[in-house]
């Protein structure tokens, strides 16, 4: 029966069987668009000849499912025998930084408000994305999604419950983050949890672009099983708050000479003493809009924009706080107003990690715009409203590792 709303449900996992890979540190992954390509892609696929990567950055859909196909009749990939709602650990330093929840989530449409995005998509991502899941009909990374829980949340008591015992699964990343991992088979368990999780939305944190795909490939199927669900892991935020962070961009076609003469008149430009954290930091205490620029070997903070180029670029009919946001200001003035640099692939690219932005943008010779994190009540404020945020303003974490735990429809389909 379905629920007004979040509809989660146990499923049979696909996961790497133990013995036959050298370690689950080195099969898997972080999410797909994390990656920073090409190196860490590189340095992923030649950690393990079977490493996650290979199946969501292959070179060609067909080339995931080929591989998909090969190692799971290689037994390198196996299904669980019982249907389970899986709860997820992540450590930093020795302390819990996320608890959470992995299940089968029923995808709801816009319409519904039971699933809120904050964030804008790029349609081209959407259809590589989608091109991907009709090969290989598998959802190979839990989305991340938080809510609010109740003091007496039968879903949380679960997850801490559970979480006391000893674990099925644990490894350490290359980062230092702690993985854990237990199975919850009990019905009686899977049923209070999902009756409490009935009564709760949840904010999309992490996976706009496969929450868009997994609609649009429900759609395609005409919302029958097993395309009306998807993979996620849901975080109840009011024990575990998710860190936000920013989502940097490079300009591989605006050199930062180039950057800077076309910004004169319409930011206050200064040069900022390195290195990078001490840069960052200036940037960080800087009122009002404020970017960081990178690339030939010096860093310069853009702040107090022309008040009526703001006007004039910046859409109206939104509220002041969506017009106010950096990543409004540097889409919709400095992006297409300015520097007229297009939002395509090979016109920006998207980088989690400011070093690996600045690194890039110096190989490249181009230009990467630094960015700060937006306050988590400022996004939730948005989202409820039913405004999206640009695209890639944010990134909530810890992202959960990709490969522990996936979803094979083709099996729910057998």
């Amino acid at each position: 029966m379905r629920t007004a709303g979040l509809d989660l449900a146990p499923f049979r996992a696909l996961r790497y069987a133990t013995g036959r890979v050298a370690g689950l540190a080195d099969v898997t992954s972080p999410p797909y668009d994390v990656v920073v390509r090409p190196d860490g892609q590189r340095a992923l696929e030649t950690a393990d000849p079977h490493n996650i990567v290979r199946l969501i950055l292959p070179p060609s859909p067909d080339r995931a499912a080929a591989t998909l196909t090969a190692w799971r009749r290689a037994g390198v990939l196996v299904t669980e025998d019982l249907p389970a709602l899986y709860v997820y650990e992540q450590r930093a330093s020795g302390t819990v930084v996320q608890r959470g929840l992995i299940g089968a989530l029923r995808l709801t449409p816009p319409a519904e408000r039971t699933v809120l995005p904050h964030e804008d998509v790029m349609p081209d991502v959407v259809a590589e994305r989608a091109a991907l899941l009709r090969a290989t009909a598998t959802n190979f990374e839990p989305l991340l999604l938080s809510y609010r829980g109740h003091a007496d949340d039968a879903a949380a008591a679960l997850v801490e419950r559970t979480a006391a015992s000893a674990p099925d699964t644990s490894l350490t990343t290359d980062d230092g983050m702690a993985h854990r991992l237990w199975r919850v088979t009990d019905p009686a368990g899977q049923s209070a949890a999902t009756r409490a999780l009935a009564a709760h939305r949840a904010l999309i944190a992490d996976g706009h672009h496969r929450w868009a795909t997994c609609l649009r490939l429900r759609d395609e199927h005409g919302a029958r099983p097993p395309w009306d669900r998807t993979l996620v892991l849901l975080v109840d935020t009011a024990r575990y708050p998710l860190r936000v962070q920013a989502i940097h961009r490079v300009l591989p076609g605006l050199a930062p000479a180039d950057a800077l003469g076309r910004v004169t008149g319409a930011f206050r430009v200064r040069q900022v003493t390195g290195p990078l954290d001490a840069a960052l930091r200036f940037l960080d205490g800087t009122p009002g809009t404020a970017f960081l620029l990178a690339g030939a070997g010096t860093f310069h903070l853009l702040d107090r924009p022309d008040r009526a180029l703001l006007d004039r670029t910046v859409p109206g009919g939104r509220p002041d706080a969506w017009r106010r946001l950096d990543a409004t200001v540097l889409h919709a003035t400095l992006l297409d107003a300015v520097w007229r640099v297009p939002d395509r692939p090979g016109g920006i690219a998207y980088l989690h990690d400011a070093a690996a932005a600045v690194t890039q943008a110096e190989r490249l010779g181009g230009t990467a715009v630094l960015l700060r994190p937006v306050r988590e009540d400022t996004v939730l404020a948005l989202a409820e409203q039913g405004v999206t945020m640009p695209r890639k303003s944010t990134s909530f974490g810890p992202k959960p590792a990709t490969g522990l735990v996936m979803r094979s429809l083709a099996d729910e389909e057998d």
